[in-house]
């Protein structure tokens, strides 16, 4: 039923150079091994480092701008369309005590 080109195309890629292309390989002398290796753990590190210095100058500048912000604004004016005012709750006599 199923077309024979279809059927062994799988075999036909894993005989192709193109999977060979991709494929991640270790070269075979120790010392470019080690040198590869420390690259990775040396970029890795790099990495992590900038990563942290723009992740704490993301939030200094966000609290830098907060502040700067509101030392502009006066902090005792209140927008009109909100009424201050304290509130007392008043039970019901006949409701009973929810728990």
């Amino acid at each position: 039923m199923s077309n024979p080109f279809f059927r062994d195309l799988h075999a036909r890629f894993d005989a192709s150079g193109v999977r060979a292309m991709f494929a991640p390989r270790k070269p075979r002398h120790p010392v470019l091994r080690v040198l590869l290796g420390l690259t990775g753990v040396a970029l890795l590190a790099v990495l992590l480092v900038a990563g942290l210095f723009i992740g704490a100058a993301m939030i200094l500048f966000g609290v830098a701008r907060r502040l700067l912000v509101r030392r502009g604004r006066d902090p005792r004016a209140v927008d009109a369309r909100f009424v201050d005012a304290e509130y007392r709750v008043v039970r019901d006599r006949d409701q009973p005590v929810l728990r």
